[in-house]
C-alpha cells in the first residue's frame, strides 16, 4: 500500500467515525428525554431493566452514552446502584444492532432483493433523502431525521472506503503476519482494548474491525480475542465519567467494568478449553462482516444471560471496591451543602441535551416549590409573627439564589449544545422564569421583613385593613396556585387565567392604598401602619407581576397557542375571555 492508499484509509476512517456520531446525534436528538426517562422511571425488575438498556442502546447507537446516562443517574440520586447493574447489562446487548447493520455491506447476490439491501445501494437514497430534509425542510423532526439518514449514509462510505483502501493489504506479508500474532488471545484482547479505550466506541471498533476483514488476513482466531477485549475498553467512557461522582455513581461504572472482564474471562476460559479438547477448524477460517456481529452478539448475550441471576453479586463487588467507610470529606460536604433539586443538574446530562432540558425543568419546578412555601409562611407571618417562621423564610430565601446561580449557569452551558428549536426556546423561557422566581422569593423576603418590623415595632393593622389585607392575601395565594399549577402540568389554559387576576390584584393594591388615605384622613389609621400596609401591598403586586411573567412564558412556550408579542398588548383589550375571567375574578375578591 502506498501513501496514497494510506490516506485513502485514514480518509474513510474519518468518515465512518465522523457518519457514527452524526447518526447517534440524531437518533438521541429526535428521541428527546423520553428514552432517558423511561430509563429512569421503568426499571423495576432486572429482566425489565436490561430489555430497557438494550433497547435504548439500539435506538441511539452507543451503549458509551447509555452507560454514561446511567452513571449520572445514580449521582444524582435518580436512579439505585441496583436498578443500573440490569441497564448497563442490556447496553451490552443493545449496541451489537450496529454491527449486524454494517456487516449488510458483505452481502453477495444478484437478485435485485439482495442488492438493494447492500448499503452501497440504499446508503445514496438515503443520503439524497436526507439533504433534502436538511435544506427544504422547516420541521425539526424531519430535519432529525434527514441527519440520521445522512449520517449513516456517511458512515457506510466511510466503511466501504475503509474496505477498498485495505484490500491491497492482502498481498502484504507483514500485514498477514501482524493478524496472524492477534491469534494469541492475549494479545488480541490488549489490542481490542486499547483501540476501543481510545476512541471511546465498541460500535466503532468492531466496525473497523468488519472492513479489515476486507483484506481476508482477518482469521476467526484472531478476530475473537480482539473483540473481547473491545467489550473490555469500551469500560474507559464509563470511568471516566465516574470521576469525581458519588460512591454509587463510581461503583455504577465499575459495574460496567466488572462485568465485561468476568464475561470475557468466562468467555475466553471455557472456548479455548473446548478448543483445545475439540480443536475448532473455522478459528483458520477468514472472518467476514457478519460472523464478526455475530461472535460479537453470541458473547454479550450469553454473558448477559449468565450473569444476570448474579446481578446483585456484581453490585457486592462494587461496593467491596468502594466501601462506605472510603467516603470523602469532599463528598460530605457536598452532600450536606447540595439542594435536593440540584440533584437533577448533573454535568453527565450535558451530552444528551434534550434529557439535560427535561432535568433542568424538573430543577426549575422544585424551584418554584420552595418559593411558593416561602411566600405562603410570609403571608401567614403578617397575620401571627413567629421567629422560626421568619428564618424559614430568609433559609428559603437563599436557597432560592442558590438555584438560580446553579441552575442559571447549567442552562448557559446547555445553550452551547446542539437543540431543537423547540428545546432552544425552552431553554430561554427557563433562563427568564427563574429570575422571576428568584425575584419572588427576594419579595417573600421583604413581606418577612415587614412583618418583623411590625411585631418589633408593636405596630397592628386596623380591623379594616385587616380585612382587606385578608382579601388581598387570598387573591395572592389564588395566583400561585393557578401559576406554579400551570407551570406543574404544562398547563396553557391554566397559564392563560393568570394575567386576569394579576389585573385584578393590581386594582385591590390600589383600592387598599386609596382606602387607607381616607382612614388616615380620619384619624382612624397611623402613618406607621400605612408604611406596613404600603410595603405589603406593593410587594404583593410584584408577585403577581412575576405571576404574569412565568404564565405567559409557557404560553409562549406552546407552538399553538397566542402569538408572545401579541398576548399583553392585544388580549386585554380585544379577549372576551380575558374580559370574562377578569369580571369574574373581580367579584370574588371585592373588598366590601
Amino acid at each position: 500500500m502506498d501513501i496514497f492508499g494510506v490516506l485513502t484509509m485514514l480518509g474513510g476512517l474519518a468518515l465512518f467515525l465522523y457518519g457514527m456520531h452524526t447518526m447517534g446525534d440524531g437518533l438521541a436528538k429526535m428521541a428527546g428525554s423520553r428514552l432517558e426517562q423511561i430509563l429512569e422511571k421503568l426499571t423495576g425488575t432486572p429482566l425489565r431493566a436490561v430489555l430497557l438498556g438494550a433497547g435504548v442502546t439500539a435506538v441511539i447507537q452507543s451503549s458509551s452514552a447509555t452507560t454514561v446516562m446511567v452513571v449520572g443517574f445514580v449521582n444524582s440520586g435518580i436512579m439505585k446502584l441496583s436498578q443500573a447493574v440490569g441497564i448497563i447489562m442490556g447496553a451490552n446487548v443493545g449496541t451489537t444492532v450496529t454491527s449486524w447493520i454494517l456487516s449488510l455491506s458483505g452481502l453477495e447476490g444478484d437478485s435485485f432483493l439482495v442488492r438493494m439491501l447492500k448499503p452501497s445501494s440504499f446508503s445514496p437514497i438515503l443520503a439524497l433523502i436526507g439533504v433534502v430534509f436538511l435544506l427544504f425542510l422547516k420541521d425539526e423532526k424531519k430535519k432529525d431525521l434527514g441527519t440520521i439518514f445522512l449520517g449513516f449514509a456517511v458512515l457506510m462510505f466511510g466503511m466501504d472506503t475503509m474496505s477498498s483502501a485495505v484490500k491491497p493489504l492482502a498481498e502484504v506479508p507483514q500485514f498477514t503476519r501482524l493478524f496472524t500474532a492477534f491469534e494469541s488471545p492475549l494479545l488480541g484482547l490488549l489490542v481490542g482494548a486499547l483501540v476501543t479505550a481510545v476512541i471511546q466506541s465498541s460500535s466503532a471498533s468492531v466496525g473497523i474491525l468488519q472492513a479489515m476483514c476486507a483484506t481476508g488476513a482477518v482469521s476467526y482466531g484472531a478476530a475473537i480475542p480482539i473483540i473481547m477485549g473491545q467489550n473490555i475498553g469500551t469500560c474507559a467512557t464509563a470511568l471516566l465519567s465516574g470521576i469525581g461522582a458519588s460512591k454509587n455513581a463510581r461503583r455504577a461504572s465499575l459495574v460496567h467494568l466488572y462485568f465485561n472482564l468476568i464475561g470475557t474471562a468466562f468467555f475466553m476460559i471455557l472456548f479455548y478449553a473446548f478448543h483445545a479438547v475439540f480443536e475448532f477448524e473455522f478459528l483458520e477460517h477468514s472472518a467476514n462482516g457478519a460472523g464478526i456481529a455475530l461472535v460479537h452478539s453470541v458473547f454479550n448475550i450469553t454473558a448477559t444471560i449468565l450473569l444476570l441471576p448474579f446481578s446483585k453479586g456484581l453490585e457486592h463487588l462494587a461496593v467491596r471496591t468502594i466501601p462506605d467507610s472510603a467516603d470523602s470529606s469532599a463528598e460530605k460536604s457536598r452532600k450536606k451543602t447540595k439542594d435536593e433539586g440540584l440533584r437533577f443538574l448533573d454535568e453527565r446530562f450535558l451530552e444528551r441535551p434534550a434529557f439535560a432540558v427535561a432535568q433542568s425543568k424538573r430543577a426549575a419546578f422544585a424551584m418554584a416549590k420552595l418559593v411558593d412555601e416561602a411566600l405562603d409562611i410570609s403571608l401567614n407571618l403578617n397575620v401571627a409573627y413567629e421567629k422560626k417562621q421568619y428564618k424559614r423564610v430568609c433559609e428559603l430565601e437563599e436557597r432560592a439564589d442558590m438555584y438560580e446561580d446553579a441552575l442559571g449557569t447549567y442552562l448557559l452551558r446547555l445553550c452551547t449544545k446542539p437543540l431543537s428549536e423547540q428545546d432552544n426556546h425552552v431553554v430561554t423561557t427557563l433562563l427568564h422564569g427563574i429570575s422571576d422566581l428568584e425575584r419572588m422569593a427576594d419579595h417573600a423576603l421583604a413581606l418577612a421583613e415587614n412583618a418583623k418590623r411590625m411585631h418589633k415595632e408593636d405596630v397592628q393593622f386596623s380591623g379594616k385593613a385587616k380585612a382587606e389585607l385578608a382579601v388581598f392575601s387570598q387573591a395572592l395565594r389564588d395566583i400561585l396556585k393557578q401559576t406554579f399549577k400551570a407551570v406543574g402540568r404544562g398547563d396553557v389554559d391554566a397559564a392563560a387565567q393568570v394575567e386576569p387576576l394579576g389585573e385584578v390584584i393590581h386594582d385591590l393594591k390600589e383600592e387598599i392604598r386609596a382606602n387607607h388615605v381616607r382612614r388616615l384622613a380620619k384619624g382612624k389609621c397611623t402613618i406607621q401602619q400605612g408604611f406596613a400596609l404600603t410595603d405589603f401591598v406593593t410587594n404583593g403586586e410584584r408577585v403577581a407581576d412575576h405571576c404574569s411573567n412565568i404564565a405567559v412564558a409557557l404560553i409562549q412556550m406552546d407552538e399553538t397557542s397566542h402569538e408572545s408579542h401579541k398576548y399583553l398588548g392585544q388580549i386585554k383589550a380585544q379577549d372576551p375571555a380575558f374580559a370574562q375571567l377578569y369580571g369574574s375574578y373581580k367579584e370574588r375578591y371585592t373588598l366590601g
